[in-house]
């Protein structure tokens, strides 16, 4: 029953209910508008051939009446009487004696002009004159449980023959003479009635049914399966994986939706490293700070003897080669010394306003050589009339330098390319700001350094809803809702949240979410404003102010590309922490973490594609 109940709330159940009750609607009006439309074209059908019929006989008994014929009349009326479906012919004259009959037991005898058979003429006690023909049938049950009996009344008026006749005395003034009354039985028309009542219900099941099944085809097709198919994404990224990727889903509204999915997930995988690679910077460097120093005097030291013995004992081959490993490992263990140093000495930028074209330029003249001894070609592309930004010239150039080194290395002699351009973008403050200072109205601080959303410290807050009360960690970054909820709470219902601390309430009940009409929660940033908040889960508006009046900032990208042997896909993430290197006893690892420790300190990002046999590129926005 649970099953059937969860069944029943989601969308595409909703939707295929929806539809098919609107196809029972409409095709059960449709079927019963048509039905009752086929029955009265079926019984004014019939009212019009017994009304033929019964100017027919009419007609066919008028001689034998003017001539007073009496038995060439009777045969007339016996005969047309003997045909199927006809229960009675019978004349009446004025008086309302029956004076024909198919059924010779009638003749003679009086009928009731106050019975159904006779109102439609003696409806004021006296013959109507004239009786339009829609007024001439009528319908009836001689029981209940009978067959309906249609009968058609058709007056006989006085004419001159009638008057003029010598064997009749029927004065002139006399208008109608006597009725002549048919009455036939509708068994054929009731049968023909219930057959296409059968068919049309058979139709109106058989249409439901192919319409529900087509429907309900297209609908699983077009909604439930790209739906799922979010779900099941939106379930992997809770989880934590952010490689996760939604196939693609058309060119409609959840294709779009999908895209706009795999771009956000794209976006959160690099900003979780980033932050990732921020904390493992900061802790690093201290440490390689103090096992730099510790290390360098001693490498100096071996360094200095092994040369001098080298020198001593040229005539002895086999210790020659062995010095020339050990000065040769002593040089390297000190380029990945000094890069500790680099590493570590990772101050305050000194920032000046340059020109990123200038520093491009400067770092491709300290690379040329290497270029030229490769045969590689490097190409500029950028764009003309680029802002000045505030940076550290002699930090970014190392990082561009880097980079082309780097490029150089990856790229095969004589067909490597590296392409550098730039150019100038716009990004929201919405899911990069970081809330690094959050205070309740009694300036205590709400920042938790023990439990990280994404890496950063979170926002701690005590909540009640329903009478249970826990914490909340608030994600820190604005616009972003991995919100983390120590205790169960109900979607689409407000929650009471508190200072842990002096538990004053952060509420604000003069205003409610414009979104959702649900609580807001709010708390200051110093210094940078009030920040608010929509309590309901379900619900995902925010607002800071501040940050909102900043709006987008002017970022200055630049993108350095090569057409090397490129990374492989697993080794992406790593590719920023210390001694992490793919070029094996080449490389010490940790070229690429210092160029993320510069970056971070100037408030900018960096991000790499790459495709293996297929090349890298660097992505590198810095704020203007």
């Amino acid at each position: 029953m649970k099953r059937i109940n969860q069944g029943f709330h989601k969308i595409g159940v909703k939707l295929i209910v929806a539809v098919g009750l609107a196809t029972i609607i409409i095709i059960g009006c449709y079927s019963y508008i048509n039905l009752r439309s086929q029955s009265n074209m079926l019984l004014s059908e019939f009212e019009r051939h017994a009304n033929q019929l019964s100017e027919t006989i009419k007609k066919a008994t008028r001689i034998g009446m003017l001539k007073n014929e009496r038995e060439q009349t009777f045969g007339i009326i016996n005969m047309i009487g003997t045909e199927k479906g006809i229960k009675k012919i019978r004349i009446f004259n004025k008086e309302g004696e029956i004076i024909y009959s198919n059924d010779s037991t009638q003749v003679g005898k009086m009928v009731n002009k106050k019975a159904e058979s006779c109102y439609a003429c003696h409806t004021a006690d006296q013959p109507l004159e004239k009786l339009p023909i829609d007024n001439r049938t009528r319908i009836f049950r001689v029981n209940p449980d009978s067959t309906e009996i249609l009968g058609v009344m058709n007056p006989i008026y006085n004419e001159p023959s009638c008057w003029n006749s010598d064997c009749h005395v029927h004065p002139k003034s006399q208008k109608v003479l006597g009725v002549l009354d048919i009455t036939m039985c509708l068994k054929d028309v009731e049968q023909a009635q219930r057959t296409s009542t059968i068919k049309l219900i058979i139709f109106a099941i058989t249409s439901i049914l192919a319409l529900s099944l087509i429907i309900a085809f297209f609908v699983h097709k077009w909604l439930v399966q790209p739906v799922n198919t979010l779900m099941e994404a939106t379930h992997e990224i809770g989880v934590g994986n952010l490689n996760y990727r939604v196939k693609d889903l058309g060119n409609n509204e959840l294709g779009i939706l999908g895209r706009a999915f795999n771009k956000m997930t794209k976006r959160l995988a690099e900003a979780r490293i980033q932050l990732f690679q921020s904390d493992k910077m900061a802790s690093l460097g201290r440490l390689a700070a103090g096992v730099a120093h510790e290390i360098n005097n001693p490498l100096t030291g071996v360094l200095t003897y092994a040369s001098f013995l080298q020198k001593r004992l040229k005539k002895d081959p086999e210790i020659q080669e062995d010095l020339s490993v050990i000065v040769k490992e002593t040089i390297r263990s000190r380029e990945i010394v000094k890069g500790l140093l680099d590493f570590a000495r990772q101050s305050v930028p000194k920032k000046n306003e340059v020109s990123i074209d200038e520093l491009i330029d400067n770092s491709i003249k300290v690379t040329k050589n290497q270029l030229k001894l490769k045969h590689l070609e490097i190409v500029k592309e950028t764009q003309p009339d680029l802002p000045l930004i505030t940076v550290d010239a002699n930090q970014i150039q190392q990082v561009f330098i880097n980079l082309i080194v780097n490029a150089i290395d990856a790229v095969p002699s004589d067909k490597g390319q590296i392409r550098i351009s730039t150019s100038l973008v716009k990004l929201s403050p919405l899911g990069v700001s970081q809330i690094k200072n959050a205070v309740c109205r009694k300036r205590h601080s709400l920042i938790d350094n023990e439990i990280k959303i994404g890496g950063l410290p979170s926002i701690k807050v005590q909540a009640t809803q329903n009478g249970k009360t826990g914490f909340i960690n608030l994600d820190p970054i604005y616009g972003k809702h991995n919100h983390q909820y120590g205790f169960t709470v109900v979607e689409g219902k407000s929650i009471e949240m508190y200072c842990p601390r002096c538990e004053v309430s952060l509420n604000d009940s003069k205003k409610v979410c414009p979104k959702c009409g649900s609580n807001i929660y709010t708390f200051e940033v110093p210094p940078n404003g009030m920040f608010e908040g929509c309590t309901n889960k379900a619900c995902n508006w925010e607002r800071w102010q501040a940050m909102d009046e900043v709006g987008e900032k002017d970022y200055v990208e630049i993108k350095i590309a090569d057409n090397g042997s490129g990374i492989p896909e697993e080794d992406l993430p790593r590719i920023f922490e210390p001694f992490f290197s793919t070029k094996g006893q080449k490389g010490t690892g940790l070229g690429l973490a210092i160029i993320w420790g510069i970056i971070d300190n100037h408030n900018g990002t960096i991000n790499v594609e790459s495709k293996v046999n297929k090349g890298t590129t660097f992505t590198i926005r810095l704020p203007k």
